[in-house]
């Protein structure tokens, strides 16, 4: 019998939360694609340019909407817990 010597290391769970990306994405999609429906590939492609220039001429928005948690807000982890 041949031994492998292989750690399984437990990974952590997936936790959008956590991850600034995640809220980019969201603030994304509530400026660009909520309730809109562009008539070409090419237009959508432009909304999203257009609210990268606009993200980045204002570094003190991103820091207020991207700040990292390091912990989740009790009341909002309270709504999270299935029964």
């Amino acid at each position: 019998m041949q031994v492998l010597q292989i750690n399984l290391q437990p990974l952590p769970s997936y936790s959008p939360d956590f991850m600034p990306v995640e809220h980019l994405w969201q603030w994304l999609r509530e400026d660009v694609t909520y309730h809109t429906c562009y008539q070409s590939a090419a237009e959508l492609i432009e909304r999203v340019h257009l609210f990268e220039q606009d993200i980045h001429s204002n570094p003190f928005e991103i820091s207020d909407r991207l700040w990292v948690k390091n912990h989740l807000d009790p009341d909002e982890e309270k709504l999270r817990v299935s029964t």
